[in-house]
């Protein structure tokens, strides 16, 4: 049994190939420890968006159920991850004159600032996920982190926010509640990801984390400690085995088998001239699959994923900025290879992740697919902390270093 004080946080992932949940407990100290983890095949998901409630729901059930068991606590809520190629993340500044006779910028100076930047123009049928404060302008001077009690004549603000269509947002969520669950929290997958794998060094010097999922591909950059650009292409391992299934003309499952057994993303003198013979099923004939074909269809592929996000990142010009390289994370990044060719898209230096900010269970945090899981509990462990301190809702005050930046909503 847990300490009264000790608190029970999961993290619910539900994916495009499978489902992660990861159990966190954080104690009256308020350190956070990973003690339990549960994953299911997923169903009822396409391109990381419900498509069937009651298969995505009993997908959930199963992977929560495994994550209660092996944790030895009762799961009562979850701070729940929000992915799809809806998502979007966009950069804004809000401007505020200061009008007080003595100049000095008050608690409402800073509360009418972060209101004017969050009043973007997005579509009607979005909601916002997410509004960071990456930084303060007092009278043209940049970079200010608290501009509290400062003189000024007028307080600019920086805000990252991430939005998406409210209706798909709202489907996982129902899929969380249709098994008597709560919500505690939603959060966009990409900046789960990074807050599980990034140092407050790595976000100082630049950082990309590219979470590479069966039907999505979620990306965050970091530049100077705080949060720069956020995306998602609808592009994912899913679509490898499904190129793979077309370019051999082999069955989707089969597809699926060979990627795994003797597929990587490059080619290499190992597979030259082999050949793997699949036998027939269904009434399919026996098939002989060349390797290097194999390969060279899975290269093209993620090579592919690999430029679209540098393309975007190229576009903002971030790229430049970044100095500690590129984390990847996801099913995707288990893909033997994959480093190197990230690397040569990129240009940049790039590594698979592994948790390192936290406690527990090595088999949880040595693995790059549940790195988003375990971003959401630490997302939630962060609420927690906050809750127990009295400063919820209170926006001027210090919230913290969450995604590099000070959290709003």
């Amino acid at each position: 049994m847990f300490e009264r004080n000790h608190q029970i946080i999961v993290g619910l992932e539900i994916g495009t190939s499978k489902v992660c949940a990861v159990v966190g407990e954080l104690n009256d100290n308020g350190v956070l420890s990973i003690i339990g983890l549960g994953q299911a095949k997923s169903r009822g998901v396409r391109k990381g968006e419900i498509t069937d409630l009651d298969a995505a729901g009993e997908d959930a059930r199963a992977a929560l159920t495994e994550a209660e068991t092996y944790a030895g606590a009762e799961i009562r809520s979850v701070v729940l991850g929000i992915t799809g190629n809806h998502v979007s993340g966009l950069n804004n500044r809000g401007s505020h004159p200061i009008v007080s006779v003595d100049r000095l910028i008050a608690d409402e100076d800073i509360q009418d600032v972060i209101r004017n930047a969050k009043a973007i123009n997005i579509p009607p049928d979005n909601q916002v996920l997410h509004a960071i404060r990456q930084h303060f302008t007092v009278d043209g001077h940049t970079g200010v982190a608290n501009p509290r009690d400062m003189a000024g004549s007028r307080i600019d603000v920086d805000m990252h926010v991430i939005h998406g269509k409210a209706s798909r947002i709202e489907n996982p969520i129902r899929v969380v509640k249709g098994l008597q669950l709560d919500v505690d929290a939603v959060a966009f997958t990409g900046l789960a990801s990074s807050l599980a794998l990034l140092s407050a060094e790595q976000k100082e010097m630049g950082a990309i984390v590219v979470d590479i999922g069966g039907g999505t591909t979620g990306y965050a950059v970091y530049c100077k400690g705080i949060i720069k650009h956020t995306g998602v292409i609808g592009v994912g391992g899913d679509h490898v085995s499904n190129d793979l299934a077309y370019g051999l003309q082999i069955p989707l499952n089969q597809a699926e088998t060979m990627k795994i057994a003797h597929g990587a993303a490059l080619m290499d003198d190992s597979v030259r001239g082999k050949s793997v013979t699949l036998p027939g099923s269904a009434g399919m004939p026996v098939r002989v699959v060349n390797l290097e074909n194999l390969r060279r269809i899975m290269s093209v592929r993620l090579e592919e994923i690999f430029e679209l996000v540098a393309r975007d990142l190229a576009k903002h010009r971030l790229l430049s900025q970044v100095r500690a390289g590129v984390v990847l994370c996801g099913g995707g990044s288990r893909i033997p290879g994959i480093a190197e060719l990230a690397s040569h898209v990129f240009g940049l230096q790039v590594a698979v992740g592994q948790t390192t900010t936290i406690n527990g269970l090595s088999q949880a945090l040595e693995q790059p697919e549940f790195a988003t899981a375990i971003g959401l509990v630490k997302f939630g462990s962060f609420q927690a902390r906050t809750k127990r301190r009295g400063l919820f809702g209170s926006l001027p005050r210090k919230l913290g270093d969450l995604f590099g930046g000070k959290f709003s909503r």
